[in-house]
């Protein structure tokens, strides 16, 4: 049984769950157009560190947005190896998507650096929860944000209500995303192609926007992608659009505010195990998600947040802009 999301005495919270709702009727539209047949078996994925990372995953199917906490195997984001160092002692950051997935383990690490950390999320209320509980764990604190990208006053309002609360905003985090697969372009509606573009590069444009007028020199904004929008994806028509898009703003970006001293970076994952793609594949698919990889797996959050961290500290990567940084799983992408 799905968990429904807890209610928050939020005004947002009615425009948010319709968007949560508009998200599940594209997921039901394409989950009634899916092929049936036997899954294939994938060969053992090599070890490349101290963690046992799995290969297999459970036959299931989540309901948009979906939530980390309904998972049957829940993601692995605490990267308990990684020791933090003050990297980013003292800053203030802003994640978007940051209550699950790749989110919450950037959320969490940068923490461990020594970053405070706004959450902005669209509804799954006990995600966000948790991932506060890590933060405080971290010794650091964190704001909770529920909202939809899609609408530009709330982007204005998420980055004030994060410098109001922390007094500064030096880092932030485009991450949140809608996916939705289809097997033909005729299976992408209008309203399903807007969705996906108004979350996913508008909403970051929308954020980085509100955004600068607050980021000083040192400051940073991180862009994830996508694997897809470098090499694209027959099934992602829409969405990899929109990746390649966040890699084009993110390089125009780069160059606008560089005089600045503002950095403006991506992180291209390749298939990552979060909430997003038992949401998006079907059941059957799902147990060969990331087996097409060099890796014969999908990363889990973990293994891609390190990324964010040295993109986001001026220690390490003060001298890099306008780059997209692949972490795919595969050799030579």
């Amino acid at each position: 049984m799905q968990n429904k999301p807890r209610a928050k005495d939020n005004p947002r919270d009615g425009a948010n769950e319709a968007t949560a709702e508009k998200q599940r009727a594209i997921q039901r539209e394409q989950d009634r157009k899916e092929p049936t047949g036997e899954s294939g078996q994938a060969k053992s994925p090599p070890k490349t560190g101290k963690r046992d990372y799995p290969s297999d995953f459970p036959s299931q199917h989540l309901a948009k947005p979906g939530q980390e906490a309904d998972m049957q195997l829940k993601p692995q984001f605490m990267a308990p190896d990684y020791r933090g160092s003050g990297k980013l002692e003292g800053m203030t950051a802003l994640v978007t998507g940051g209550d699950s997935g790749i989110g919450r383990a950037v959320a969490v690490l940068f923490a461990r650096e020594g970053a405070d950390v706004a959450i902005v999320y669209l509804s799954s209320h006990e995600d966000a929860e948790e991932t506060k509980r890590c933060i405080g764990k971290e010794g650091r604190k964190c704001l909770l944000i529920a909202g939809d990208v899609k609408d530009p006053a709330f982007c204005k309002d998420a980055v004030e209500k994060t410098v109001a609360q922390f007094r500064k905003l030096d880092i932030l985090v485009n991450n949140a995303a809608f996916q939705e697969h289809a097997h033909s372009l005729e299976d992408i509606t209008e309203e399903r192609m807007m969705e996906t573009f108004s979350t996913n590069i508008m909403g970051y444009i929308r954020m980085a926007r509100a955004a600068l007028p607050h980021l000083k020199e040192g400051a940073s904004i991180i862009n994830t992608g996508s694997v897809t929008g470098l090499k694209g994806s027959p099934q992602l028509l829409d969405y990899s659009a929109t990746k390649g898009a966040i890699h084009a703003f993110t390089m125009s970006l780069a160059s606008a505010v560089l005089e600045k001293g503002i950095r403006v970076n991506a992180v291209a994952p390749g298939p990552v195990w979060t909430p997003l793609n038992p949401a998006d594949q079907s059941s059957r698919e799902i147990v060969e998600f990331g087996k097409k990889t060099d890796f014969k797996r999908p990363a889990q959050p973990e293994e891609l947040s390190p990324a964010y961290v040295f993109l986001a500290s001026p220690v390490c990567s003060s001298y890099i802009t306008g780059i997209v940084l692949p972490v795919t799983g595969s050799v030579g992408s």
